[in-house]
């Protein structure tokens, strides 16, 4: 698998043609498959949609040929491709009176509804719950949930250059390719750099700088706007794999990716991670991440998961495939992974989000840097929710308790007030303001923080809105005002409240 030759990609524009002409897209494969058979797909379970695909369609021709990578009589391929010319380029191989494709090709739904396609190895795509069972050093893999999860969280504004590290096949280069006036993908396997080629190809975006070597290494001390990466960010003992073991000891690798990345952003460039990290005996991981964020970098760092070291061991063992091998030699290959663990003092191990944002405040040394926990559900993409992070951010540097008393607030969209108590309790035990967008936050607030939020639709100051509340609620006005600024400030980093922008 990691040793064939790939497609040329000079001609991907009929292939893309023919396709598009079949229907062989995001939206003609759930309503060929319906949705059961379209969702057992993205798991890696193929059962359900060789059942939908008996036909002789175009489509299901595709299907067959493409996604489930079964053989097709020459004939009926015929009816679906330019086939003369998808066997001389090298997208599907001939044998007698049968073609088979020599990659995967899974259309992709771009952000706007655009037909994408993901060109990766066979067998490689992401999902199922035995992983991809391949134990092939150079495999590359095609669009999974930390893929896409890393589209969704990126700030998606228009920059002169975004840099992909670790391209793979190339999905990240290829949303940046929407807004980028330039983009460059690196990856330490050559073969991932020539699968990002086909992706682009095919789904007809613009060439990418495509550049092989580990880490920055391939950009030397070039600056970017966007920097983005789904990195090998495996703990693993030793580098067996390179999509997925990044080579270095315990997080080393996700560790340097972060704090190089700070020389390479531009002013108010943002950085991009998915990564894994160690909970270290006698350390708080909190502490372990701030280490990593490098200086002029604001940060916030989300951890979504954390699992316990034989989770994590049997996890990954499974997405190599060793849990079917014989019973010894993964007896050994799972101790390994504990030697590994117990000589580092790990005993678990986080996964999140790391974002960073090149800014004059940090650069001065006044950075923010919010480390939290979130394992809870959320509404992607969060790209916009992450760059309204960083402005209030900015807005609550730069306010002490004065200026957020006289400044003027809006209650967030789709935030919801619920009351939580006894029932037929005349008051509420306690009342929580849930939003329904973006981080999809939860918060307790007493009568005080339940009525100012009420009330805030940015035509009165803070401090206003307080002072009637304290003349309803019989107290000091002086006292309320002192003791509030905390909870405004708060509920405006949590996004509860948007600050309003003074009128000239």
């Amino acid at each position: 698998m990691s040793t064939t030759s790939l497609p040329a990609p000079d001609r991907s524009p009929r292939l893309r043609e023919a396709l598009l002409a079949a229907a062989f897209t995001a939206d003609g494969l759930l309503d060929l498959l319906g949705a059961p058979a379209y969702a057992a797909l993205a798991r890696n379970e193929t059962v359900p949609a060789l059942r939908a695909t008996r036909g002789d369609s175009p489509l299901e021709i595709l299907v067959r040929l493409f996604l489930l990578q079964h053989p097709i009589p020459y004939q009926r391929a015929r009816a679906a491709l330019p086939l003369a010319e998808c066997v001389e380029d090298g997208w599907v191989t001939q044998t007698g009176d049968e073609v088979r494709a020599t990659v995967d090709v899974r259309p992709y739904s771009g952000p706007e509804g655009q037909d994408w396609y993901i060109v990766s190895d066979l067998g490689c795509a992401v999902g199922g719950a035995g992983g991809i069972g391949s134990r092939e050093e150079g495999v590359v893999l095609g669009v999974g949930g930390a893929s896409t999860t890393l589209a969704g969280i990126t700030v998606r504004t228009p920059v002169a250059s975004a840099l992909d590290v670790g391209t793979g096949s190339g999905i990240q280069a290829l949303h940046a390719s929407q807004h980028a006036t330039r983009v460059t993908a690196t990856d330490l396997n050559p073969r991932a750099l020539d699968f990002t080629r086909l992706t682009l190809a095919l789904s007809g975006a613009a060439p990418a700088e495509l550049r092989q070597g580990s880490l920055y290494e391939p950009v030397g001390t070039e600056t970017y706007d966007l920097i983005v990466s789904n990195p090998p960010f495996v703990i693993s003992p030793g580098a067996r794999l390179t999509y997925r073991d990044g080579g270095m000891g315990g997080d080393d690798l996700c560790r340097t990716l972060v704090q190089q990345s700070g020389d390479r952003l531009n002013e108010g460039g943002y950085a991009h991670f998915l990564a894994n990290w160690q909970h270290i005996e006698g350390e708080e991981w909190q502490n372990r991440l701030s280490s990593w964020v490098p200086h002029g970098c604001d940060a916030w760092i989300v951890q979504r998961e954390v699992q316990d070291v034989t989770q994590y061991a049997e996890l990954w063992l499974r997405d190599s495939g060793d849990h079917r091998t014989d019973a010894a030699e993964y007896a050994a290959r799972y101790d390994a992974w504990l030697d590994e663990f117990e000589a580092r003092k790990t005993k678990g191990i986080g996964f999140g989000w790391i974002t960073l944002r090149k800014s004059a405040a940090a650069a001065a040394g006044n950075p923010s840097v919010v480390i939290e926990e979130w394992p809870h559900a959320v509404e992607q993409p969060l790209g916009p929710a992450v760059q309204a992070h960083f402005a209030r951010q900015d807005y609550l540097r730069e306010q002490d308790d004065a200026a957020l008393l006289a400044g003027h607030f809006t209650l967030a969209a789709e935030v919801m007030q619920e009351q939580v108590g006894l029932p037929g309790a005349e008051d509420p035990e306690h009342v929580v303001l849930r939003q329904n967008r973006g981080m999809r936050r939860a918060t307790k607030v007493d009568a005080v923080g339940a009525g100012f939020a009420g009330v805030c639709d940015g035509t009165l100051p803070a401090g206003r809105i307080l002072d009637a509340i304290a003349q309803l609620m019989n107290e000091d006005p002086v006292l309320l005002r002192d003791r509030t600024p905390q909870a405004i400030r708060l509920l405006v980093e949590e996004g509860f409240l948007e600050p309003v922008p003074p009128t000239s």
